[in-house]
């Protein structure tokens, strides 16, 4: 059945940052995200005389076509099916925003496959077929809040929804301060950032972070999800830097956003910084502070790209 299944991509709040398996993608620790309204992926399978990949309305070769259909033939060959595939995907995930695509594009590309094949497969088992693609797409099948447990082996790693329709007042302002590509892939960053000597420990505070994770979210508790966030973000950042040679995603201009965001803080206005594999920085923030941290960093950066994003949905099908 050709069908278009649109995911949306989504933000670790608990960060992934190492995997256990690289050809399965089983990861070293347990992850928490938010699904975002604002950034979604629309994806669309069909019968084809020859494989293709279409990218918003572009004919793709390279890297991109080799990955996806890397995913679809291992997926073919899991399923025991077979045939050429025309894959139509859309990314309205701007540039500008500063975000990687992949846990939407991959999601959406998993739902589309199950669709095309008429596979009647629960959430639980296209969450598991996602991951194959990109390990954080596991989470975009759900929307609001949802958990990707790392399980123990294949079966047993997959995303959850904790909850699918908040009604915490959280909002995320995506800042975009560098456009260019990161010089570091976060397949190589993971990896070599299991040679920092705190990262083991950071990896046994794990259950312990996403615990309290849990618990902030089920109280609706703002200001303990706000420090969490920012907590876990930075102590994955300081990983990066302990590592034997040390690195950092991390430009002049990120430490200038945190500080600024320390500054709002100081000043009254509650927000805290989640940052990913790169040097654009995410902001968490109550719907009341949302027009004074756009006008601080509007004062502050020079053609500075903001986006407010909400909760969004899970993954859908459009026809």
């Amino acid at each position: 059945m050709n069908k278009t299944v649109r995911a949306h991509t989504n933000i670790a709040l608990i960060k992934y940052w190492g995997k256990a398996d690289e050809h399965k993608r089983l990861p070293l620790m347990s992850s928490l995200s938010m699904t975002l309204n604002q950034f979604y992926t629309d994806t669309r399978i069909c019968a084809s005389t020859s494989n293709c990949f279409q990218l918003n309305g572009i004919m793709q070769t390279g890297q991109s076509y080799r990955r996806v259909f890397s995913y679809l033939k291992f997926l073919q060959n899991k399923f025991n099916v077979t045939g050429n595939l025309l894959v139509e995907s859309y990314n309205h995930v701007p540039t500008a925003a500063g975000l990687a695509s992949s846990s939407s594009a991959f999601a959406a590309l998993a739902g589309a496959f199950a669709a095309y094949y008429d596979f009647q497969l629960d959430r639980q088992e296209l969450s598991r077929l996602a991951r194959y693609g990109s390990g954080s797409a596991s989470r975009s099948v759900y929307g609001g809040f949802a958990i990707w447990q790392k399980g123990t082996d294949d079966n047993s790693s997959y995303a959850y929804p904790l909850d699918e329709v908040p009604q915490i007042d959280l909002q995320l302002l995506v800042v975009e301060l560098d456009p260019h590509p990161k010089k570091i892939t976060s397949t190589a960053g993971m990896k070599h950032a299991q040679s920092s000597p705190f990262f083991q420990p950071w990896l046994k505070r794990n259950d312990q972070e996403l615990a309290a994770m849990i618990n902030a979210i089920k109280e609706e508790d703002f200001s303990t999800l706000g420090q969490i966030a920012e907590l876990n973000a930075s102590e994955m950042h300081a990983i990066n830097f302990t590592a034997q040679p040390g690195f950092s995603y991390l430009e002049p201009e990120t430490i200038k956003a945190i500080d600024v965001v320390h500054d709002l803080r100081s000043k009254g206005i509650e927000c805290y910084y989640t940052i990913d594999a790169g040097p654009n920085i995410k902001i968490l923030s109550q719907l009341k502070n949302v027009k004074d941290i756009i006008n601080r960093f509007v004062s502050e950066f020079d053609n500075v790209k903001i986006i407010n994003a909400g909760f969004g949905p899970g993954l859908s099908y459009l026809d």
